[in-house]
């Protein structure tokens, strides 16, 4: 029953052995791999199980996309999986593919204290949905419901529905990436692909200068987005750019986290996973996200009453990947 369990991601790829007895949060070997070194998962995996050198019998991946008939096409990624194919090129009897937010959901119910910041305590309802909302590379979204005896977790692409402008600044950046995208997805505005559009709406508008230190490192980095965050939160040298982009993606998160809650009824819960929330909890503990994600009208009171969480664990999804692939 030793497992190969793996999150894969757009940036990177984290794959890892367990075993029943060790349980999720003990892999017997583990490594990291960047995804676009590689032609496809087969390869990763099979570099992966050649260093490590472990049997195993079964695999289960969490893959950033969604999974229709054992087979997914990886967003923001050029690969195709097929569970068929994974389980003849790594010459394994089960392989299983789920969304990687259904991963991550499947991780809340075994999550410990350590792993979690909370931002709102709430009410929780025993049995009540949980949300999940996952600002990463892409945006992801998934939910969980009680059926009696334990957590069952749900896949969506709740991330690609379109963004809902709430104060006239963001009318005004949905116009003008309207224009360009033609669709506007919550994806482009709340991701580590939308903190640059909210940046470059900013700039071009005149909401804030742009530094000419800062200009310089955006002009030669592959990725703006950590270099967006940081300047926005360093306290010895602050942009006021950066800071108001980190403003209105804190304040567009906290409104899409309390559009899913609502939408599940997540009594029992809203999680803030991937990789943006942990990098940006100053700016989340800020009255701006809760704001945003009360402000919901004649339901605002419920609102409040739903505990929200940031998932700090990195491995979120990887444990998730283990509990189901070690049947949990």
């Amino acid at each position: 029953m030793t497992l190969l369990a793996g999150d894969i991601g757009a940036t990177k790829a984290n794959l890892a052995i367990f075993s029943p007895e060790a349980g999720p949060r003990s892999p017997l070997a583990e490594a990291t791999f960047p995804s676009l070194d590689y032609p496809s998962l087969e390869a990763l995996a099979q570099e992966f199980l050649g260093q490590v050198r472990l049997p195993v019998s079964r695999a289960c991946f969490g893959v950033a996309g969604p999974v229709l008939a054992g087979q997914a096409k990886i967003t923001n990624l050029p690969w195709t999986i097929d569970e068929r194919g994974l389980e003849e090129a790594l010459n394994l009897p089960f392989v299983r593919l789920m969304n990687d937010l259904e991963a991550i959901a499947c991780a809340i119910p075994f999550l410990e204290p350590a792993d979690l910041h909370t931002l709102n305590p709430g009410q929780p309802e025993p049995g009540g949905a949980i949300a999940v909302i996952a600002p990463g590379t892409g945006l992801g979204e998934a939910f969980l419901t009680w059926d009696g005896s334990r957590y069952q977790a749900h896949p969506s692409e709740g991330g690609h529905t379109d963004f809902a402008p709430n104060s006239p600044l963001e009318a005004e950046l949905w116009r003008c990436l309207q224009r360009r995208l033609k669709h506007v997805s919550n994806e482009r505005v709340c991701s580590g692909l939308g903190l640059p559009n909210i940046y470059a709406y900013l700039r071009d508008s005149g909401y804030g200068e742009e530094p000419a230190w800062l200009a310089e490192e955006l002009a030669t980095a592959e990725d703006p987005t950590p270099l967006i965050v940081q300047a926005a939160l360093d306290e010895e040298r602050p942009c006021e750019l950066c800071r108001a982009t980190l403003s209105t993606f804190t304040a567009i998160l906290g409104a899409e986290a309390g559009n899913l809650a609502l939408k599940v009824l997540a009594t029992g819960g809203v999680y803030l996973a991937g990789g943006i929330p942990p990098r940006i909890l100053p700016a989340l503990k800020g009255e701006r996200f809760l704001r945003a994600f009360c402000h919901k009208g004649r339901m605002s009171e419920l609102a409040a009453r739903m505990p929200v969480h940031v998932v700090l664990n990195p491995k979120v999804a990887l444990i998730g990947a283990a509990c189901r692939g070690l049947g949990l």
